[in-house]
């Protein structure tokens, strides 16, 4: 009997794995996120692969926010050699490499490596994301921060929250976010109800008159207004783990915030 059970199990085994599915690519993959984004594909689009070869077998997604090389060590480590990042992988929006390597530049030669070496691929899904209604990362910074109630149903960029001051409003985007850093522009003790939300490129960012007369007293921004560092003259205390910046200042918390999912 125990005989008759071990051949079945062997024979069940056998018949799985003849029948067993390949692992899908990673242009497979893609094609399918092309599909079910919601939105029609358009081109030109910085939505492409960034590196690493698209029919390579995937065995793993790994979804970030941006791939830092921690995030592709992480990645590599957990057997995830799909990468999707939100913002450039190669320090420009378009991911353009030609001038660093004409000038063999280091810092890239040694994550482009680290991608080749592991055979991991890069995809960057920016533009789409943001096309579709709602916006992606508009939705995703809204649950994280637990402020669905509180969303303006004409404008999902627009917010009305029990009144506060700017910098327990701070203390509370910094804690949610689950962020070592957060630059603040004005009065500490300023009461606010209303916000303007805009985790969205500088360029889109200024279309939007945050100031709108004297309506909206906050306007959030995930980035520096046209590329340069915002006036930090007017902080918050230290205590309110806020923390003063200047043109100069080029540090980064390097945390991979990311989320994994296994392939198929």
């Amino acid at each position: 009997m125990k005989q008759r059970s071990a051949v079945i199990a062997a024979f069940v085994a056998l018949s799985a794995s003849s029948f067993a599915q390949p692992r899908p690519t990673a242009r497979q993959i893609i094609e399918r996120i092309q599909k079910n984004v919601g939105v029609p594909w358009t081109t030109p689009t910085v939505d492409t692969f960034k590196a690493g070869n698209p029919d390579e077998p995937i065995s793993g997604i790994a979804v970030t926010m941006m791939a830092t090389l921690d995030v592709l060590e992480h990645a590599a480590a957990s057997g995830r050699n799909l990468v999707i990042t939100h913002e450039p992988t190669f320090y420009n929006h378009l991911d353009s490499t030609d001038q660093l390597e004409k000038q063999s530049d280091a810092v890239l030669a040694a994550k482009q490596k680290f991608i080749q070496d592991h055979h991991l691929v890069v995809w960057r899904f920016h533009d789409h994301w943001h096309a579709r209604k709602p916006d992606g990362i508009l939705l995703g910074m809204t649950n994280a921060l637990g402020w669905e109630k509180f969303q303006n149903s004409a404008d999902q960029r627009l917010f009305t929250v029990p009144e506060t001051t700017l910098d327990k409003l701070a203390e509370s985007v910094k804690r949610k976010l689950n962020v070592r850093t957060l630059r603040v522009v004005g009065d500490a003790k300023m009461k606010l109800t209303k916000v303007g939300f805009l985790p969205v490129l500088p360029v889109l960012a200024n279309r939007f008159k945050c100031s709108n007369a004297m309506t909206w007293r906050l306007c959030l921004l995930a980035r520096h207004r046209n590329g340069r560092p915002l006036n930090m003259s007017r902080m918050p205390p230290p205590s309110t783990g806020v923390r003063r910046s200047s043109s100069s200042d080029t540090s980064h918390p390097n945390r991979p915030a990311w989320k994994s999912a296994p392939a198929g």
